[in-house]
């Protein structure tokens, strides 16, 4: 997959690094040419200097061959313009922006940009919404047979009922993670835009699993 990435401080560089070495092209978009002095001369992707809201600059940075954009730039505002532009300019799905006031966050996430807050950043979290395919194992029991995990559902299941979710695919879905805050779903909860899933299930189905919130519901079911 490709990746553009808007910020080259110590988070865009560390996740620059971290992308590269899983085998994706990235590009990083930074104002501050001597930023790029933090990606270390092994870096082989793209250095674009420029503003990384601006429509020219994404393009030559490959926003539209991109499957994903991170914005990890000092600014709350130029993340949330810069992401904003990537998803609804260029129909990048995969979008995710750092944002430093946690109270600015469920504002932005509204606007169905998941928001990763300072307070609680981990690279890992922002790996996460890049790259939602599969499923993140948070927790296991001791005998490994049952796991908690984050698992993505793909915009199919947007709408439907968890109770749906839960038949069809054979989760128990533990609690979603909405606007930044936990909640304990009942069966008629619906799944909204930016929802993330986490859900117990069986070690040994996780593929099933898997395919299934990315497939999206069952044709001709209620």
């Amino acid at each position: 997959m490709h990746i553009v990435i808007m910020g080259c401080g110590r988070v865009g560089s560390a996740l620059a690094q971290t992308l590269e070495q899983q085998g994706h092209t990235v590009a990083v978009v930074d104002q501050d040419p001597t930023a790029f002095r933090r990606l270390g001369s092994g870096f082989g992707g793209r250095r674009v200097t420029g503003v990384g809201f601006d429509q020219d600059t994404l393009r030559e940075a490959g926003i539209e061959d991109a499957g994903a954009f991170a914005a990890v730039s000092s600014g709350d505002n130029s993340n949330i313009i810069a992401a904003r532009v990537a998803r609804e300019m260029f129909g990048i799905e995969n979008v995710a922006a750092r944002i430093y006031d946690p109270r600015r966050a469920e504002v932005y996430q509204r606007l169905g940009i998941p928001t990763v807050a300072t307070v609680r950043w981990t690279a890992d979290q922002m790996l996460r919404r890049l790259l939602p395919s599969g499923a993140e194992p948070l927790w296991r029991d001791p005998t490994g047979g049952v796991q908690l995990a984050e698992v993505h559902a793909s915009a199919a299941w947007i709408g439907q009922k968890i109770s749906r979710l839960q038949d069809e695919t054979g989760v128990r879905v533990a609690f979603l993670t909405r606007l930044g805050e936990a909640v304990l779903p009942t069966s008629q909860t619906v799944l909204q835009e930016g929802d993330l899933v986490h859900v117990m299930m069986r070690t040994d189905e996780v593929e099933k699993v898997e395919a299934a919130f990315a497939e999206g519901p069952e044709e001709g079911g209620h």
